[in-house]
Parts: C-alpha cells; sequence; structure tokens
C-alpha cells in the first residue's frame, strides 16, 4: 500500500479499536496540534462559485471550514481562475503561516494535479454541476474520499456512473446536502417517518425561481482564466461574464436551475422522510416557462408532480427564496421543515412517540461527520447512492418539462418507460478530450 493509505488505515484502526493516536512529541505542531504530516492532507478542487466577488463563495467557504480544523492540512488548490486560486491559496498560507506549521499550499489549474498525488487523501470538489462527474470518478479510482457539492451531477447517467465507482472502490463519499447536519429537519424527518402524521398523501416542495436575460455579446476571455477548461464536456459557446462563475445555474449546458439547485436539497428532505431515499417515483408530469431568447434558458417558473408507486404526490414550484422549504401532509398532521420546525397540531414537534427504529443519525457536523468517516470507514450522512437518487428526481422532472409530457418512471431501472426520446436526454454528449471515456 502507498503512504497515503497508510496512514488512512492507521487512524482507521484507531478509531476502530477505540484506541487514541499515538503521536510522537517531535511530530506535534503548535497548540497540541498534530504535525502537517499527521493531518488528514485535502486538496480542493474549485475555490470560487457563489459569489466570484466574495471570500464567501461556496469553495472558499468549505476550503475555510476544513482548514480550520485541527485534524486537516489544506495541502493543495485547484481553480480554473487564476484569481480565485491565487486568493485560496494566499488565504491557506496566511493562516498556516501564523501558526508556524505550514507544509506549504500548492496552487494548480488542473484537478487532475491535485488527484495523482499520493500524500493527498481527500479531496473538496465545489465545481459547476458539468464538472462534477469527471473528478469525482477520477479521485475514486485513485482511493480519495471525497466531500463534493450538490446536486450530484448534471445528468441521471453520470449520478449513476459516480455512485457505481465511489462503491466500487470503497472510498467515504459526503454530498454537500448540509440540511441533513440541520437538528430541527432531522427532528422533522423523524416525525413523518415515525408516522405520527398519520399516512402521507402530499409533500410540497418550494424552491426560489431561476431568473432570466437579455442576450449577450461576446467578450474577450479574461487574462487568466482558462475558459475552454471551464467549458470541460460542455459545448463550445462564446466567452460572455455572465456564462460563468455563479450564473452557470440558469444555462442548461451547466446545470437545471433551480430545479436541481434548491431541488437537491429540498426534495432530499422529501426522500429522506418518506424513507425513500434508495428509490424514487414512478412517474412525473411537468410544466415550466423557458426563456424564447437571452443567455439564460433554464425553466424560470414551473410546477412539476411526482408520484410515488404508495400513491403519494410530491409538488415542486417556485414560491420565492424565502420560502423554500418542504411541507408533509399527511391524514393526522402536517410537518413543516424551512427555516424551522413547524408542525400541526403544533404538539406534535415536542412529541416523544418516536421509536428508536426511525430516528435518524444524530449529527450535527455535516463537515466533522466526513473526517470521522474517513478514519472509521463508516457510510457518512449524506452518501452518495442517496444523493444520487434526489438528483435525479430533479433530473426526471426537468425532463418532462422540456418534453411537455407525462412520463412513467421505473426507479429500479432508473429508465423511463417506453419513451426512447426521454432516455435519451438521461445522459449528454461530452465534449471531447472531457469525456468520461478519454478521462479513464
Amino acid at each position: 500500500m502507498d503512504e497515503m493509505m497508510t496512514r488512512r488505515e492507521a487512524l482507521g484502526r484507531a478509531a476502530v479499536f477505540g484506541m487514541p493516536m499515538v503521536i510522537p512529541a517531535s511530530a506535534i505542531g503548535r497548540d497540541g496540534r498534530p504535525a502537517p504530516s499527521e493531518r488528514i492532507a485535502i486538496g480542493c478542487i474549485g475555490t470560487g462559485g457563489f459569489n466570484p466577488n466574495n471570500d464567501d463563495s461556496m469553495g472558499t467557504y468549505l476550503l475555510k471550514a476544513f482548514m480550520r480544523r485541527r485534524e486537516t492540512q489544506i495541502a493543495a488548490v485547484c481553480d480554473v481562475d487564476t484569481a480565485h486560486r491565487t486568493r485560496a491559496k494566499r488565504i491557506v498560507d496566511d493562516h498556516y503561516g501564523a501558526t508556524s506549521d505550514a507544509a506549504g499550499c500548492r496552487a494548480v489549474n488542473d484537478f487532475r494535479d491535485v488527484i495523482s498525488r499520493k500524500d493527498i487523501d481527500a479531496v473538496i470538489i465545489a465545481l459547476p454541476d458539468h464538472w462534477h462527474a469527471i473528478p469525482v470518478i477520477m479521485a475514486a479510482r485513485a482511493k480519495k474520499d471525497i466531500y463534493a457539492e450538490k446536486p450530484l451531477a448534471l445528468t441521471v447517467a453520470e449520478g449513476r456512473q459516480m455512485a457505481d465507482e465511489v462503491r466500487k472502490h470503497r472510498v467515504v463519499f459526503q454530498t454537500g446536502s448540509q440540511l441533513r447536519s440541520v437538528p430541527w429537519v432531522r427532528r422533522g424527518c423523524e416525525l413523518v417517518r415515525a408516522g405520527l402524521i398519520g399516512k402521507v398523501n402530499t409533500i410540497r416542495c418550494s424552491f426560489a425561481a431561476s431568473p432570466a436575460c437579455t442576450p449577450q455579446p461576446e467578450m474577450p476571455v479574461p487574462e487568466g482564466f482558462d475558459y475552454d477548461r471551464w467549458l470541460g464536456p460542455a459545448p463550445k459557446a462564446p466567452y460572455t461574464k455572465l456564462r460563468c462563475h455563479f450564473n452557470f445555474r440558469w444555462i442548461l449546458d451547466y446545470s437545471d436551475g433551480q430545479v436541481s439547485d434548491h431541488g437537491a436539497h429540498y426534495v432530499d428532505i422529501a426522500q429522506w422522510g418518506l424513507g425513500m431515499e434508495r428509490s424514487g417515483p414512478v412517474e412525473v408530469v411537468g410544466s415550466g416557462d423557458f426563456p424564447r431568447e437571452g443567455l439564460f434558458n433554464v425553466a424560470t417558473s414551473y410546477h412539476i408532480e411526482w408520484t410515488y408507486a404508495s400513491g403519494v404526490k410530491m409538488i415542486g414550484e417556485e414560491k420565492g427564496r424565502d420560502i423554500v422549504c418542504t411541507t408533509f401532509e399527511g391524514s393526522e398532521g402536517t410537518v413543516h421543515i424551512g427555516n424551522g420546525l413547524h408542525t400541526e397540531p403544533e404538539s406534535l414537534a415536542r412529541s416523544e412517540r418516536v421509536a428508536e427504529k426511525y430516528r435518524l443519525p444524530d449529527v450535527n457536523d455535516h463537515h466533522g461527520n466526513f473526517l470521522e468517516c474517513i478514519r472509521t470507514r463508516k457510510t457518512p450522512l449524506a452518501p452518495i447512492e442517496e444523493a444520487h437518487r434526489s438528483a435525479a428526481i430533479c433530473h426526471i422532472g426537468n425532463i418532462s418539462m422540456l418534453l411537455k409530457r407525462k412520463l412513467r418512471w421505473d426507479p429500479v431501472r432508473e429508465r423511463f418507460i417506453g419513451d426512447p426520446e426521454a432516455n435519451r436526454m438521461l445522459s449528454r454528449r461530452q465534449r471531447s478530450p472531457w469525456t468520461l471515456k478519454e478521462m479513464s
């Protein structure tokens, strides 16, 4: 086994047998913190995203969150935007420089330079949706543990291959579905799973609307931005500022808009509450308004209905950013999960009648859960198979809207029944050389 696996195996054995890690005094860093060589070495792939002008972008937020952990060491940062990766390296160097125990953080343009390093144990992937599959699959094959943002993938086919590769190579994968680590979300789902609102008949998932914009002019690619690599497997397209970074969400070549961006959270809650997190509905029908012109082309308004074999109907529609939520309606009550937990009757929220078998993992630290699972090799709170199932529901809803017809879905085979045209939309053509086949 290589050096990385030896260190990780040692961490796992210590956790399994309840033994403290014995670290020699010479290996202890400042303030009793393990030296860099004894920490979980992490490479961050994607350091911008949520707001390219703000250090609190999703990629940078995750970098900071893991950097501040005593048991981790950020060993590399990767971004195709020089400004993003330079800022990320400065943040890391400033942090470790203050403690005088930095091992050095390398900044690179190519994610493969992170994945190929034997001294890196885990990777954090915070990239646009169309760039999730290839790095995840390559990282899994390289035996790296992975924390990756939602929605899991751009397509159902990509998500299935990602989940299969993670399982095959037995790596830990935590999805950035951090709402699972919110106490009231877990509590609400437990109430539903325990049957305390009776038979569930309807679930309502409310998302924000996706924006539209006017046609945009072609612009010169900014210096230091590897635009062709940013496009990667997506079709070649002229550069314009609003295409990239945060705004990729509103373009079908890179995302499904809020249907999958917010849907990955709130459909996931619905699946968790139903106890269907490894399955899905059997029918979907949706309608939506897609812009006829302009750069952004995802649905700006939509109404999607998914039906489960049990007869439960889940409805997803845009309601505005301030009221994104999941509401379970049952024969004996209601559970509403949004910025807090609200139930009808109100006393239900305080009920002590949830049997142990309906309890969900008591995890309140999403990032810490990932690190713990690296040591113990246990399944994390938001595993890839369940993230794939939730994202797939969003994708088939989008396909129904685009085709403007009801579709029957087989959640076991993950195929539409009797509809070759719809099945072709479960995958996308990838642009060479950034294809799964060529990157193998």
